[in-house]
C-alpha cells in the first residue's frame, strides 16, 4: 500500500527529528563500545553510517519537498 503525500511527509518528520537522533547515539555508542580504530578509518565508517541510514527510508523521502499532487489545482489570477 502506497502512502499518501502527507503520511510521507508526517513520517519523514518522525524519522528526522526522533530517528535520526536514536540512530546517531547508536552509532556513537557502538563505536565507543569497540576498540578505537584510527582517525581515517573511523572517518570513514562514519560517513558509510551517513549514507547508510537513509536507504530503508528512501520511499518516505522521495517527492516530500514538491507540491501536494493531491491538492487541487489553483487558478491562475
Amino acid at each position: 500500500m502506497a502512502l499518501s503525500y502527507k503520511a510521507r511527509k508526517r513520517w519523514s518528520l518522525v524519522i528526522l527529528l526522533i530517528g535520526l537522533p536514536a540512530y546517531v547515539v547508536a552509532c556513537v555508542t557502538v563505536m565507543n563500545m569497540i576498540e578505537r580504530p584510527s582517525i581515517l578509518v573511523e572517518l570513514g565508517i562514519y560517513i558509510a553510517l551517513g549514507f547508510v541510514w537513509a536507504l530503508p527510508f528512501k520511499f518516505v523521502f522521495k517527492g516530500v519537498g514538491k507540491a501536494d499532487p493531491d491538492a487541487p489545482a489553483e487558478p491562475d489570477a
